[in-house]
């Protein structure tokens, strides 16, 4: 009887124990579980910066307002990024003379060139102070080539012009009102000192016709709609 006891109470032991052990395992899957599922939400709720590892985000650089081939001009403003290097990181306007000002250069000739030729003159410039530097130019914003548009339209006044913009592009960015007469839309042109008269038919370029009248624009054109 007394056999039957002690095992009855080894087997209650052994059941026991093993219970024990499920609910560890148990436990253990649990929390790593809980644990993946915070360092995916974490993953998520991080940011998409796309800023390297080791860049501030200070530095993160805009979106380009001009292409590769596009030419630095007075009033426009850039983004000079050096890399790793944070104060010299920053956005610059062009001044009126064609120069910006930066720390350890002091004035830089910016206009009159493209933002690489503007990215290799400041790096060669920097090696004197920095090991390998790295330089990065954005035209953050296009001041230096404007034009105009008068008349009947939602936004008058100067505009920035894109690259390649044509009258069409300019005539959506300013929006045409109820009164406008879209058969007598023309542009002012200067030519060699000379005032030319350029005629837009807005509906005909609407519908694909007479489509050399949708003209690339060139600084200093007027857009005017009666």
């Amino acid at each position: 009887m007394k056999l039957r006891s002690k095992v009855a109470a080894g087997a209650r032991f052994a059941t026991l124990g093993l219970a024990t052990l499920k609910f560890a395992a148990l436990l253990t899957a649990t929390f790593l579980v809980i644990g993946i599922g915070i360092g995916f939400a974490q993953d998520a709720a991080a940011p998409a910066s796309g800023v390297p590892a080791g860049m501030p985000s200070s530095s993160v650089v805009p979106a380009s307002q001009g292409g590769a081939t596009y030419v630095i001009g007075p009033d426009d403003s850039l983004h000079i990024a050096v890399w790793r290097e944070p104060d010299l990181t920053a956005t610059l306007p062009v001044r009126p003379d064609g120069k910006i000002s930066l720390p350890l250069l002091n004035d830089v000739q910016a206009a009159g060139l493209t933002p690489q030729q503007l990215a290799d003159s400041i790096t060669e410039k920097l090696r004197k102070y920095i090991a390998d530097p790295r330089v990065t130019i954005v035209v953050a914003q296009i001041n230096s080539k404007r034009i105009f548009i008068n008349g009947e339209v939602l936004h008058a006044g100067p505009m920035p012009m894109l690259p390649n913009m044509t009258v069409l592009q300019a005539l959506s960015t300013a929006g045409l009102n109820q009164f406008a007469k879209t058969k007598g839309i023309y542009v002012l042109r200067t030519v060699n000192g000379k005032q030319e008269k350029m005629p837009v038919n807005y509906k005909k370029l609407l519908k694909g016709e007479d489509i050399q009248q949708n003209y690339l624009l060139q600084p200093g054109d007027t857009i005017v709609v009666p």
